[in-house]
């Protein structure tokens, strides 16, 4: 690689060296707060799937056999590394993304560390049921091991953080990986595979870049035991349905439509203010944002001219501005797709925000909130993943509830109220993988990440999110030889 910073060319990380795609096809990168190319990467074909997991597969031995000890060395080395050269990996993703380097080095990367040494304390983690004789004359015990190569896409909304998501617990039961980022943001990731390379012996943690038929090529490879993916859901259905042809374990990270409830009784202002910092973070593009709001109709008027101000105070901008709160939309068609929402918008529904492009250079959207809309409008019911919040009203608890609960999506809510009854009720009838009260979007490495319904299956994070990359052996043996 070249420095940060210069029009560079990236290249995939197998067996621990940096390679062109076999054909020597490539595709332009480019920073989303410019619109210009700064990179080529490579294109990867059927050849570099098949070496990369070829590389994974005869690592895999040595690697599972590894103690946990020695895996959480190796995972405390990656982490410190990282901090090491956070500059260079905040760059990376800030030119991957666009997103504000202030926000990269405060909100990512301590994270990131923590989740790496959060995972290199669970490889020592590994329990089970104790043995027993549950037959006369034998004792049994169960096993915990790794699943073998480990075929992972991650998305372009977080490249660094959800590569993090993926490897880790990976690397820390024992498996081995083959890493695809997003097609659009391989920057950063290929600098991880750099740091990560430095550590673990070779073949252990590989990276391929591409578009989505490298992806479909990994899936689809017969070598790796489990597909990984955060992505969309249309994505995560061709995973599983390719996955299924030959039984692979698959792990989805998908879409989301956080419902956000507000009660009478929430305290208004802070509940704006809260809300829409968790809406127009990272652009909202963010399978957790606080993107559709339900609010009781004795305080829907005063929320949305707070929700309005809020948003009118928000400020988007090119990543050296420390006042921006988000960067650009990632990409061409993220752009097209977020003012389509827009345009399309039903008669009854009301900008109370934005509603526009930011400037003529990259992929800026202004901060936007719209009321007035019905709960099977096309923005309610679908995932725009940009910096839209909508506003609905309610009536009761039960009609908030129905709200919420009316969309495909299951992954995150939030319920904002001073009612602790009301709190905890809700929270047990939300079908969402995540309920937060008075707050929304903080997560820990110590918990799990993850929903239901079209939002996927598994868990990211916490020891749930652990045990996910490992399988379970039962072992009995006669007590009589």
């Amino acid at each position: 690689m070249t420095e940060l910073g210069q029009a560079r060319k990236l290249r995939n990380y197998i067996a621990g060296e940096f390679k062109d795609a076999a054909d020597g096809r490539t595709t332009e990168i480019i920073n989303p707060a410019t619109g210009e190319v700064y990179a080529t990467a490579p294109l990867s074909g059927q050849a570099d799937v098949d070496a990369a997991m070829e590389v994974a597969a005869a690592a895999f031995p040595a690697w599972r056999d590894t103690t946990p000890a020695e895996r959480q060395r190796a995972l405390l080395k990656i982490a410190d590394a990282f901090e090491e050269r956070a500059e260079e990996l905040i760059a990376a993703e800030s030119e991957n993304t666009g997103k504000p380097l202030g926000l990269t080095r405060s909100e990512e990367i301590p994270p990131m560390v923590d989740q790496i040494r959060f995972f290199a304390g669970a490889a020592r983690m590994l329990e089970g049921r104790s043995a027993g004789e549950y037959m006369e004359g034998l004792t049994s015990f169960v096993r915990r091991e790794p699943i073998g190569v480990c075929a992972q896409v991650a998305p372009w909304n977080y490249p660094m953080m959800m590569g993090v998501w993926k490897f880790a617990p990976a690397l820390a039961a024992g498996n081995t990986v083959v890493l695809k980022p997003s097609d659009t943001t391989p920057a950063s990731t290929v600098l991880m595979a750099e740091i990560i390379g430095s550590i673990v012996p070779k073949g252990v943690f590989n990276v391929i870049c591409g578009d989505r038929d490298t992806g479909r090529a990994m899936v689809e490879h017969p070598t790796p035991a489990m597909a990984s993916i955060t992505g969309s859901v249309r994505a995560g259905m061709q995973v599983a349905e390719s996955a299924a042809k030959d039984l692979k374990r698959v792990h989805l990270e998908l879409g989301g439509k956080a419902p956000v409830l507000v009660f009478q009784d929430a305290d208004i202002a802070a509940a704006a203010a809260g809300i829409s910092e968790a809406g127009f973070f990272n652009a909202g593009q963010d399978c957790t944002a606080a993107t559709r709001v339900l609010v009781h109709e004795s305080v829907h008027d005063d929320f949305v001219t707070a929700l309005a101000k809020a948003a009118a105070d928000t400020k988007t901008g090119q990543p050296d501005d420390e006042d921006v709160l988000y960067g650009p939309l990632n990409n061409a068609d993220q752009l097209a797709k977020v003012s389509g929402f827009i345009d399309r918008l039903p008669a009854h529904a009301k900008v109370e925000a934005g509603g526009h492009r930011v400037g003529d250079k990259g992929y800026f959207y202004a901060p936007t909130v719209v009321s007035g809309l019905k709960q099977d409008d096309e923005i309610i019911q679908n995932e725009v993943f940009g910096p839209v919040i909508t506003v609905q009203s309610f009536t009761d608890e039960d009609q908030a509830l129905a709200y919420a609960n009316g969309v495909e999506y299951a992954l995150a809510s939030s319920v904002w109220t001073k009612d602790h009854g009301r709190a905890m009720r809700l929270s047990r009838h939300l079908d969402f993988g995540c309920v937060w009260i008075n707050t929304h979007i903080p997560l820990v490495a110590e918990m799990p990440h993850g929903g239901f319904k079209k939002s996927g299956y598994g868990k990211d994070l916490s020891a749930y999110g652990f045990d996910d990359y490992t399988r379970v052996k039962h072992v009995m043996t006669s007590l009589e030889s």
